[in-house]
């Protein structure tokens, strides 16, 4: 058996035992996290953890090789999506295997890339290391990013940082090199309710929620006009929609509450902000005069759900150059959908996006990663080896 059919065997025993972990954003990652760490301890890796405000959810940052600035991290996030029974074949915590593919909630998104990394970890601790190489799993990406958020601040604060990371998300093993910021929001209206024959002694709190969403699709539409020249992205301007509202409780009663759930996707950081600051103007200069005109007490608030920063291309990325090299690609891409990548990249650290799987799997019942695809994400992060002896 070959070294890598050998680590194969292994990444899939360990995604098994990853996937039968039920980490749901919502729900603790501790019982995930204590696993990781005990195999990277037997490697002989230095361990940090960090916890979430509640203490039910860490992060895991260890380090293999010298104690010093530079080295390579390999990051995934622990957390998953909630998974309805009902929808599957089988259950989605224990992983089902066809023989080519590997079934299970997590299992490209992103548990395929932590079980390959983990395989690695015994071989890596085994070589003469002249950079370190790091693993960096986190809790909360599909919420926010609130674990990266934290790592990536506790990083900023050391007087040496790594030089690159690999973002192991589900991109088939292309290199992903940019992804739009996903900004996520809900804005509350409170009104005053009365009979539905009466509205002039009523704020009917929907009714300014579909002028506060009109001034939102206006800004979508300018936006559109509006888009960076030779932007690569797709589509190429920054992406505004309205996801849901919530309000009111009969047809007669004049809605004292409503909630929009909506969120944009800039291209640039400058969009949001102008987008946001368009909206705070119109809220406070149109929108709340009229409503407190009769109820004193009405108010507009919008929560931020989460603001994930975008991931620039970069005209030089020593992650990217370096990716490339292992994996013989030829071309880099960009990608829809949002990743911890930016938060790294802010920190000034070299980022790119290379992991096992489709993000078409992602999200969905029988969740999957081939086989094929594990093979190939082992194939890179042995061929680091060299690189981290160099």
């Amino acid at each position: 058996m070959t070294d890598n059919a050998a680590a194969l065997d292994q990444s899939k025993a360990i995604l098994g035992d990853l996937i039968a972990f039920p980490t749901v954003s919502a729900d603790s990652n501790l019982d995930l996290i204590a696993y990781a760490a005990e195999r990277l301890e037997d490697c002989g890796a230095d361990i940090e953890f960090s916890h979430d405000p509640s203490g039910s959810k860490a992060n895991l940052f260890a380090t293999i090789g010298p104690d010093e600035g530079g080295g390579i991290v390999l990051s995934g996030h622990t957390d998953v999506v909630p998974a309805n029974p009902d929808e599957w074949t089988a259950s989605p915590y224990e992983m089902r295997d066809d023989g080519e593919r590997l079934f299970g909630r997590g299992a490209c998104d992103m548990k395929g890339f932590v079980a390959a990394a983990l395989a690695l970890a015994p071989r890596y601790a085994k070589l003469n290391l002249k950079k370190p190489v790091h693993f960096a799993f986190t809790y909360e990406e599909e919420t926010g990013c609130l674990g990266a958020q934290q790592l990536v601040a506790e990083l900023a604060d050391r007087e040496t940082r790594p030089a690159v990371v690999i973002v192991g998300e589900p991109t088939e093993m292309r290199i992903i090199e940019g992804h739009k910021g996903c900004y996520e929001y809900a804005t509350h209206f409170t009104g005053l309710e009365g009979h539905g024959s009466g509205p002039d002694r009523g704020v009917n709190a929907v009714h300014y929620a579909v002028r506060y969403i009109t001034r939102l699709l206006e800004l979508g539409a300018e936006l559109q006009k509006s888009s960076p020249t030779g932007s690569r992205f797709e589509p190429p301007w920054t992406t505004v929609q309205v996801g849901q509202i919530n309000g009111g409780i009969a047809r007669n009663v004049i809605p004292g509450n409503c909630v929009v759930d909506w969120e944009m996707r800039p291209v640039r950081e400058a969009d949001a902000d102008h987008v946001k600051s368009e909206l705070q103007a119109y809220c406070r200069d149109d929108l709340l005069p009229a409503m407190r005109a009769i109820a004193p007490d009405a108010d507009i608030r919008t929560d931020i759900i989460a603001e994930i920063c975008g991931f620039e291309p970069m005209s030089e990325n020593a992650a990217r150059d370096l990716v490339a090299e292992l994996t013989g690609a030829n071309g880099t891409d960009l990608v829809a959908f949002g990743t911890e990548a930016g938060l790294f990249q802010q920190l000034g650290i070299a980022t790119v996006i290379c992991g096992p799987g489709s993000i078409e799997q992602a999200h969905k019942p029988d969740e999957f990663v081939s086989m094929a695809q594990l093979s190939m994400c082992l194939d890179m992060l042995t061929g680091l080896e060299r690189k981290l002896v160099a």
